[in-house]
């Protein structure tokens, strides 16, 4: 057997590995600072940090906590060399693999912490391993690809007592705590409707997977790069970035800005799990007028309704998510030249007694009319987080250094009871659309743009009740070798 398929064979020797390195462990203590001397930086001050990503988005996140100046970048890891490069030239005393479950095995004694920047499809195994090590992780947004990994990564923070973060950064910053604070000195009153809305997706969608294959560049462990997906021929353009509108890697338009639109949503109206998704989505036309069907592929835009129940009494809340270009109505008190949330992305509150709104990641929130901005004083009921969304990566260092428990891992903004609920129900809205491509399967008559029907979630049980062909998403197939570990 080689030694790919060796660590592909998987579950009894991970386990065994898993045993081995906590038996290990129990035997390691950390040398406290005044045993070392002044001067010194003990080993608890400092978190030795694993990249399991190191290109892209990986590249930045691990550049910023290197910033920190709290954390060691001791090994990386990624399946593509040339991604690597210059991550593997910034931190060159960094051990370099390619599998991050050799990564693991090899310096699970040696690293406190995994930063888990990979394609949504490898996000909840490669978190999951570095958990069950007692490894502390962030992971970049959406948390997972799918619902029950969500479930099972926040479960298993608690389990396997880790501090945790997502990497949706506009969390920790000043703008969602602006809202929070204008919310509860009760400035608009009651929300009962948000609007989420981006530009995304700037990658193909709504479009055929090539059908001939192409040369896989030498550079790639391609094999190791599909990971959990389904075994299907390489074709260019697929990686660095199109993976995000292919349903087998990406989560789409909604994966990749939700949960820094919807973020802002969830803290001001402390939303749970959703009671209901439907959605409408556009299918693109082809040649002689015909639509478009691709069930590989997500579509070209769409339009999510989830339904949160009231609480205290209170009505239910509508919160709609719009990708593609479409956007909502503008509030009648913005003024005509006034920009509307950033742009392109932008989240708005409508209340019993008025309106506010914010950019991508919470950034310029404003009060609606705009002049009531400045005008509004409230008392600051939430502590601000130092240097606001760059701090949220040396928040989650000292977190992780300060240990699981501890009120710097309480507090902060994105730990997996946060970001678990709301990668939850970001990824209903995928349900919703996919939903749509069954019944076009099924032959149903479903006119442009694509209406679907309503689906009723129960989230304790993380199950549709009104449409059980829906389910299958809830819940993926792993290719043979591949294991969530639970």
């Amino acid at each position: 057997m080689s030694k790919k398929e060796n660590l592909m064979s998987g579950n009894n020797s991970r386990r065994n590995f898993i045993r081995n390195s906590a038996a290990a462990f129990a035997g390691f203590y950390i040398v406290p600072r005044h045993v070392i001397g002044r001067g010194f930086v003990a080993p608890s001050d400092k978190l030795i940090v694993a990249g399991i990503g190191a290109g892209g988005k990986g590249e930045s996140d691990l550049n910023m906590f290197s910033k920190s100046g709290k954390a060691e970048i001791a090994v990386l890891c990624d399946v593509d060399d040339r991604q690597s490069l210059t991550s593997r030239k910034r931190f060159p005393k960094a051990k370099y693999y390619k599998d991050f479950r050799e990564m693991l095995e090899k310096e699970g004694k040696s690293i406190d912490a995994c930063s888990v920047s990979t394609p949504d499809h490898t996000h909840a195994v490669a978190a999951m391993a570095a958990m069950q090590l007692n490894k502390h992780v962030y992971v970049q947004k959406p948390l997972t690809h799918d619902i029950y990994e969500a479930r099972m990564l926040t479960q298993a923070a608690h389990r396997y007592k880790v501090v945790t973060q997502m990497g949706n950064q506009g969390s920790s910053g000043d703008g969602v705590r602006q809202l929070i604070d204008w919310y509860k000195a009760g400035i608009i009153g009651d929300v009962h409707t948000i609007y989420c809305y981006t530009d995304r997706p700037i990658w193909p969608q709504g479009v055929e997977r090539p059908k001939t294959a192409s040369p896989i560049p030498s550079e790639l462990d391609y094999d190791l790069w599909l990971g959990t997906a389904p075994k299907k021929d390489y074709f260019e353009g697929v990686l660095p970035f199109n993976w995000r509108g292919w349903w087998d890697y990406g989560t789409g338009a909604l994966g990749d800005m939700a949960c820094h639109i919807m973020a802002p949503a969830f803290a001001v109206a402390e939303l749970g799990y959703p009671s209901s998704a439907e959605c409408s989505v556009a299918t693109k036309y082809i040649q002689n007028w015909q639509r478009g069907y691709w069930p590989d592929s997500g579509p070209i835009s769409s339009h999510i309704t989830l339904t949160f129940k009231g609480k205290n009494g209170k009505p239910d809340l509508k919160l709609h998510w719009m990708d593609g270009g479409i956007q909502p109505e503008r509030p009648d008190e913005l003024g005509a030249n006034e920009i509307m949330g950033d742009g392109g992305n932008g989240t708005i509150f409508l209340g019993t007694k008025g309106k506010m709104m914010c950019g991508t990641y919470g950034i310029n929130p404003q009060l609606l009319p705009t002049s009531r901005t400045k005008e509004t004083v409230v008392p600051q009921t939430i502590a601000r987080v130092k240097n606001g969304d760059e701090g949220h990566y040396a928040a989650w260092v000292e977190a992780a250094i300060a240990g699981y428990g501890s009120n710097e891992a309480k507090n902060l903004s994105s730990h997996f009871d946060i970001a678990g609920p709301l990668t939850e129900s970001v990824l209903m809205g995928n349900l919703a659309i996919r939903s749509y491509d069954i019944q076009k399967k099924n032959g149903n008559d479903i006119s442009y743009p694509g209406r679907n029907i309503k689906l009723l979630w129960d989230g304790d049980n993380m199950k549709v009740t009104n449409f059980d062909e829906a389910n299958q998403f809830v819940k993926r197939t792993y290719r043979d070798g591949w294991s969530l570990g639970v």
